[in-house]
C-alpha cells in the first residue's frame, strides 16, 4: 500500500465497504451523499470534508481508532520500485472496455500525485468525464480521439499532453488494439 496518507483512506474506505457487501448505493443513502462521491472518494478522485468522513466511517460501523491505526504515516526516503504485478486495478467510471492500473500515488509539495495506466477498448462504451484535477499524459501504444471543450485532438503513439481535467472530457479508442496510456493527475492542495 502506498504511503499516501490519502490514497490509503480510500483503500480502507472501499475495502471495509466491501468486506460488509455494502452497496456504493447503501453507504451514500446512509451517509447521505450521492452515489457518485462515493465512488470518487474511493477511487482517490476526490478528498470528502472530515463530516463526509466520520459518516462514512460511521456508517460502516468502523471504530474510529481501529481505522486510523492501521494506516501507514512513515515517510520513504528511498527510491520506490514498483513491479508491475504491484499495480493495482482500480475502477473509475462505469464503463466497458476501459482499464485503470494505478501504478503509485504520493504527496509532493502538498498535491497528491497519482498514476496509472489507462487501456481503452475500441468499442468501449464511454461518456463524458471529470477529475479534480490536472493531467499529463502519455500515450505508450494506440491512437485515440479526446474531445476537451469541444475540441477534438488525435493522438497517437508517443504523443503527451497536458490539460485541465476539471473540464469534461471524452476518449474514444481509434486503433483495433485497445490504446494504452500512462496518466499523470496532479490534484489541487488538500
Amino acid at each position: 500500500m502506498s504511503n499516501d496518507i490519502i490514497l490509503q483512506i480510500s483503500n480502507r474506505i472501499k475495502e471495509k465497504r466491501k468486506e460488509g457487501m455494502i452497496t456504493l448505493q447503501q453507504l451514500a443513502e446512509n451517509v447521505g451523499v450521492t452515489k457518485g462521491l462515493i465512488s470518487q472518494i474511493e477511487n482517490n478522485r476526490t478528498v470528502p470534508s472530515l463530516t463526509v468522513l466520520l459518516s462514512i466511517i460511521k456508517s460502516l460501523n468502523i471504530d474510529l481508532n481501529d481505522f486510523f491505526d492501521k494506516l501507514d504515516t512513515s515517510e520513504n526516503t528511498g527510491p520506490v520500485i514498483i513491479k508491475a504485478n504491484q499495480h493495482q486495478p482500480i475502477e473509475k467510471e462505469y464503463t466497458k472496455g476501459t482499464f485503470y492500473y494505478r501504478i503509485t500515488s504520493f504527496k509532493h509539495q502538498g498535491k497528491l500525485i497519482d498514476i496509472v495506466l489507462y487501456k481503452q477498448d475500441k468499442n468501449a462504451r464511454k461518456g463524458y468525464v471529470s477529475t479534480q484535477a490536472h493531467e499529463f499524459n502519455y500515450m505508450i501504444k494506440g491512437k485515440a480521439e479526446y474531445t476537451i471543450d469541444r475540441i477534438k485532438y488525435v493522438i497517437e503513439e508517443g504523443d503527451s499532453f497536458y490539460y485541465d481535467a476539471r473540464k469534461p472530457h471524452l476518449s474514444k479508442c481509434l486503433s483495433d488494439d485497445a490504446y494504452e496510456m500512462l496518466v499523470i493527475y496532479f490534484f489541487d492542495e488538500q
